[in-house]
């Protein structure tokens, strides 16, 4: 066998197979591939984060704009709430209704209690309390929210040599409003005064009351429906149809709720809330509630002075803190005579308080 030097191969022409360095470009070759499966790993793996990051940069945002919208519609705390045997049956009755899953709706007179009724109850279901006054301008949107502004947002890829996209993405922000709060979270709605916005307005209501389900009108797909949380409560609260500016609900919105129909307390009871409000002299907070009683009864229903009345004379004697005959007559004046229709109308009134404050 003979041998073939290196010289003579290349004098020959031929390949000349170096292991070694063979070995080694195949080790470079592979290394660089692991490096990048590295790259392309790390990329991912940097796209994730950034996702996430994303998530929760939104979820925080989402939480932000959930806490600013309950920092707006959660209702204070209830004080100095009187509950005589009175006031704790019609305290159970609303009970009773909200246990059973039917939204209940208060109706009586100006004055009556009925609101301070209707948040003490709803706080001591023991979940949080949104709120909402109705009047002429409620809408369906002032109930369950809608976008608040349009953002515009670009996005520029350079992630290609001389190669460049663009794509703008609008973003439009959804703000909840109380009654898409409730439904979603399982709070309290209290409506005040429900029977002053337009039923229009309430259509939204049915399908929560009867069916559990709350349609956005302005989403879309999947989004536009609500389940209602099975902790969802409603308290509703209205003056009697007698009064300006109510509206008579649709009739088959009213066929889902409980009626609970409220007057005045009666005077023992007006006579604790009082005192427990203004804290006056049980002497004073009596004489008060007599006169109050008095010039009720010769009134017309919208026109007759509630416990509200009581309260604000009551404020108005602690303030003075020592005062004379004249001075009690005239808060008397000034309080009980915002409801008039004319200079007849306020000196019938006049003469009539004086009248009772004579023979009290």
């Amino acid at each position: 066998m003979s041998y073939v030097s290196t010289h003579q191969r290349k004098v020959r022409g031929e390949r000349i197979h170096n292991d070694a360095k063979e070995r080694m470009q195949d080790q470079i070759q592979d290394s660089s591939k692991i490096t990048r499966g590295e790259d392309e790993e790390t990329k991912i793996t940097r796209e994730e984060d950034e996702e996430t990051k994303i998530t929760r940069e939104e979820d925080e945002e989402t939480k932000i704009t959930r806490e600013e919208v309950e920092a707006k519609y959660l209702i204070p705390s209830v004080e100095n709430f009187v509950e005589t045997k009175q006031v704790k049956e019609v305290e159970d009755r609303i009970d009773l209704y909200l246990n059973l899953n039917y939204p209940v709706h208060i109706i009586g007179p100006t004055g009556c209690g009925k609101t301070t009724l209707a948040m003490h109850v709803a706080q001591g279901l023991g979940r949080p309390v949104v709120w909402i006054n109705g009047d002429e301008s409620v809408t369906t949107t002032d109930l369950v929210g809608g976008y608040s502004q349009i953002e515009q947002e670009s996005i520029r890829d350079r992630y290609i040599h001389n190669v460049f996209k663009s794509k703008d993405i609008l973003k439009a922000d959804w703000i909840d409003n109380p009654l898409t709060l409730a439904c979603k979270y399982g709070y309290t709605l209290v409506y005040n005064e429900f029977s002053r916005t337009q039923p229009v307005a309430n259509n939204i209501l049915l399908s929560v009351f009867e069916e559990g389900i709350l349609e956005l009108p302005t989403k879309f797909g999947e989004e536009r429906y609500i389940d209602v949380h099975p902790d969802f409560r409603a308290i509703l609260t209205s003056n009697s149809i007698e009064y300006a500016g109510i509206h008579k609900p649709q009739d088959a919105l009213l066929d889902r709720m409980i009626g609970i129909y409220m007057d005045f307390y009666d005077f023992e009871t007006e006579v604790e809330i009082v005192e427990a409000h203004t804290g006056i002299s049980t002497t004073e907070a009596r004489r008060i509630v007599q006169v109050v009683r008095k010039v009720r009864e010769e009134l017309d229903l919208a026109e007759k002075p509630g416990t509200r009345a009581c309260i604000m004379i009551g404020h108005g004697l602690r303030l003075l803190d020592g005062y004379s005959e004249k001075d009690f007559e005239q808060l008397f004046m000034d309080i009980m005579t915002s409801k008039t229709k004319g200079p007849s109308d306020l000196s019938e009134k006049v003469a009539l308080i004086r009248k009772i404050l004579s023979e009290t």
